[in-house]
């Protein structure tokens, strides 16, 4: 026994710190990692905001770390829940300049769920109305006490645009792995996180994986709990081709048999066989969340959409948003969700299904999109996040049955019938309420009783047009409806409008 724990421990060896950057959308995560190696993060992204998780790996005296760079929008949440319980550290990014918000709040919770040190980035520290002391007091208040304030968190004070306390930070980082020391054993087999998953239209199933423990080699046979493969193609950070990938790594493999999820732990097994006992039998759920077909509430609208996007991230972050959006009026279902571009089948499902097309990041195939135009099937494209939202949440009040708003403007009691047609009569009468103008609608009463309705085709006094006429006065009426007036009836004006209802 005394030997095994030995040899376990021979085979023990330190390993890169796995470093989650966390905090607030806009405050800097992505022009921090910029600035710590020429990455070039920022100007890639839609609007200058992440919008997947990516990692990377760097160097800084001659050790590596690798970061995660995880996106900051709310829509994001499970994400950056997952990429927490990936890393070993994490950097807490918080503007200068506008201190702790809702998203930095959030993260707060997730270090601290995950049980991970951390350290706090004090960015845009280059900004005029910087106040790190404010941010310390904020800080502070959601528990969160950084050294200077008489705590134990490390914090630093950064500007990714005057690379100002970017050494210090990188420092920190290795200071705090030393202290923790994260080992790896090389001796087993490798096993990691799924961070992201996608179609590649030429490589087909494309997945993100950090390695935690072991060796990756190309050939292996690796399983999540949703999909396995062997190992084709074996990439670092950068898209270069490697034999083998070591813990702390972030690799790119191509060879799944189709896209896993992300999140999901994977295993290097010595065969297919024992791969395959791995994968979870019982498929996913079908009919919850907002996929798939259920029963709907009689007179409620229902939205179809096909939601095709970039990486599995993305689409999971637009159904979390979709489930926001109120839905009592107008219901929104997924029909299919799906990573890769769209192509004919999606236009057909549309088709039957009477469906919009929503696709994030992604290109239509050329045969989809000439029969898209051919079957008059509508297809969206977006970049960010908030403005395919935005344009479903219009789409959903497009669909809403414009409300009729009735308004009684008038009453006349007729005295005389002049003239009577198939469905037309020339009846007069004395105005008893409110106003009449020409155009209005009719409901006929009778001993109280409403017999019928019509509407006003023709208004005259002393037999001569007008446009309208008040209490009081006496005139005559073409009325043009589905029942024949009679003397003494009283006549009710009103106007009717369609008016659009909000969700």
């Amino acid at each position: 026994m005394l030997q095994t724990t030995q040899k376990q421990n021979e085979n023990l060896q330190p390993r890169p710190p796995i470093v989650v950057v966390l905090g607030h959308v806009d405050h800097g995560k992505s022009s921090i990692l910029e600035a710590i190696k020429d990455l070039k993060i920022t100007e890639k992204e839609a609007g200058g905001i992440t919008q997947h998780v990516g990692a990377y790996e760097v160097e800084h005296q001659g050790k590596k770390i690798t970061f995660i760079d995880t996106p900051g929008h709310e829509a994001f949440s499970a994400i950056r829940s997952r990429g927490a319980k990936a890393a070993d550290i994490a950097v807490l990014v918080v503007a200068a300049d506008e201190g702790v918000k809702t998203q930095t709040k959030e993260a707060i919770l997730h270090i601290k769920k995950a049980g991970i040190p951390f350290i706090v980035a004090i960015n845009k520290i280059d900004k005029p109305n910087a106040d790190p002391e404010k941010v310390k007091r904020e800080l502070a208040q959601n528990d969160v006490l950084v050294e200077s304030m008489g705590g134990k968190i490390p914090s630093v004070e950064t500007s990714a645009i005057t690379k100002k306390g970017i050494d210090e930070l990188l420092e920190l980082i290795l200071l705090t792995a030393e202290i923790e020391e994260f080992k790896c054993d090389i001796s087993k087999s490798g096993e990691g996180v799924v961070i992201e998953a996608y179609l590649d239209s030429k490589r087909g199933p494309t997945a993100t994986l950090l390695l935690r423990d072991g060796i990756l080699k190309l050939g292996d046979i690796i399983a999540t709990a949703s999909s396995l493969g062997k190992v084709k193609v074996l990439e670092n950070f950068q898209g270069e081709a490697i034999n083998q990938a070591l813990p702390s790594m972030p690799i790119i493999v191509v060879g799944f048999e189709n896209v896993p999820q992300i999140g999901e732990k994977f295993r290097v097994y010595p065969d297919i066989s024992s791969a395959q006992k791995y994968i979870t039998k019982k498929e996913r759920k079908k009919n919850t969340g907002l996929t798939g077909v259920f029963l709907v509430e009689k007179g409620k609208r229902i939205l179809n959409l096909i939601l095709k996007a970039d990486v599995s991230g993305s689409l999971e972050a637009i159904e979390g948003m979709l489930k926001e959006l109120p839905q009592e009026k107008v219901i929104v279902r997924v029909l299919e969700s799906k990573v890769g571009e769209i192509n004919e089948n999606d236009v057909k499902l549309a088709k039957s299904a009477k469906a919009k097309i929503i696709g994030f990041r992604q290109k239509v195939n050329p045969i989809a999109a000439k029969l898209a135009e051919r079957e008059g099937i509508k297809i969206i494209i977006f970049d960010v996040i908030y403005e395919l939202i935005q344009a479903i949440r219009q789409l959903m009040e497009k669909t809403i049955e414009p409300e009729k708003v009735r308004e009684e403007l008038g009453k006349m009691k007729v005295l005389l019938i002049f003239r009577t047609e198939k469905n037309r009569q020339i009846v007069g009468g004395k105005i008893i309420e409110g106003r009449v103008k020409k155009g209005l609608l009719i409901e006929v009463f009778r001993n109280e009783e409403k017999v019928g309705r019509g509407k006003i085709v023709n208004l005259q006094k002393n037999k001569k047009d007008i446009e309208s006429a008040g209490k009081g006065e006496e005139v005559g009426i073409l009325y043009q409806g589905d029942v024949k007036i009679e003397e003494g009836d009283v006549l009710v004006f009103y106007s009717e409008k369609r008016e659009k209802e909000k969700l």
